[in-house]
């Protein structure tokens, strides 16, 4: 069997992908830059675990490359060694407000780390490209929930307009070349092994430095937090579901992973605090650039297509967050 390569392999949702392919006893090529947007150790550490799940696994082989995706050249000598059936594209530089003063990064990794992606499989044609986008595409949309048919040309930052710029290649390559290509709108994923600029890592990390949490729009903001197992299912569901050509002839489509049901801001920060077993002291601030009211995925394309759709409670989902980042750091608490 072919191997998979998971481009952004050593980042939050790159790492869990990675391992569930790895205890299927799939091989994996972990393509990753290991920037420095947050701690590279924590990456490095998601590495030894990996290597650790594919030894114990015993069948299936973990190939790690580190290189950056503008980097065409070490691109195709992974696509030409190994010439994957599968590629899951996750690597992205991610986050809202980062964009706000850094936006030449989220150009390089979100917009030419794409087309070398697609370069790639157009010159090494796969089975299936399975890549990253964001619910941030759906901007300031007021209809909840979030469709998949919904208009999305209204970004409300760089990073959402990178995103959608990633949907719009993949669809002109898959016309184009005839890549079947599959994209992912993720809503505000959380769990073990998370991002450190993320809310329940990010609270977790000031309650226990006993610092202030920030609280943005006075916190009258909600999410669609979706559990990180619940991602991953969906997309190695998805990857098995290559797209047909629809009326146009396009191998092109695009599916929300989402928990459906938004939760209201401070209710979560309750849920974070009493799986943690401690108060946040808040700094209550009004709302920033780039952020969004609420979001809300509709999964119905989802569950019809893979007869999934993301169920994990809020409180089991920060219970297992809570009791990794305790192991993780040592806390004690």
């Amino acid at each position: 069997m072919a191997a998979v390569l998971v481009t952004g392999g050593a980042g939050f949702i790159g790492f869990h992908t990675a391992a569930r392919l790895l205890k299927g006893g799939r091989d994996v090529i972990v393509y990753d830059n290991f920037n420095d947007y947050y701690a590279v150790s924590l990456k490095e550490d998601r590495v030894k675990e990996l290597s650790r799940i594919a030894e114990e696994a015993g069948s299936g082989r973990l190939i790690l490359r580190r290189a950056d995706l503008t980097d065409a050249a070490a691109l195709e000598r992974v696509f030409t060694e190994y010439a994957p059936s599968l590629v899951i594209h996750l690597a992205a530089q991610a986050g809202v407000r980062y964009s706000i003063d850094h936006p030449d990064t989220y150009i390089e990794s979100n917009i030419i780390g794409t087309f070398r992606i697609l370069e790639a499989c157009r010159h090494h044609p796969v089975e299936h490209l399975v890549y990253a986008s964001s619910s941030s595409v759906y901007g300031g949309n007021t209809k909840v929930p979030f469709s998949e048919e919904d208009r999305v040309d209204e970004p409300v930052s760089l990073y959402a307009a990178t995103k959608k710029s990633d949907e719009l290649m993949a669809h002109a390559y898959s016309k184009l070349y005839g890549i079947p290509a599959t994209g992912l709108r993720f809503f505000t994923v959380y769990g073990p092994w998370g991002r450190p600029d993320m809310a329940a890592f990010l609270f977790a990390d000031k309650m226990m430095k006993r610092q202030p949490i920030k609280v943005f729009n006075n916190g009258d903001l909600e999410r669609d937090f979706t559990y990180i197992d619940d991602i991953v299912e969906g997309i190695l569901r998805v990857s098995e579901l290559p797209p047909a050509a629809n009326e146009k002839g396009v191998r092109h489509r695009v599916y929300n992973i989402g928990n459906h049901t938004p939760v209201k801001l401070m209710d979560f920060i309750a849920a974070l605090e009493r799986a943690m077993g401690c108060e946040a002291e808040k700094e209550f601030l009004p709302m920033q650039p780039g952020d969004v009211y609420r979001t809300c995925a509709d999964v119905t394309a989802l569950m019809r297509d893979t007869g999934f759709r993301p169920d994990t409670p809020l409180e089991d989902g920060l219970r297992s967050f809570a009791d990794w980042y305790r192991s993780y750091y040592r806390t004690g608490q």
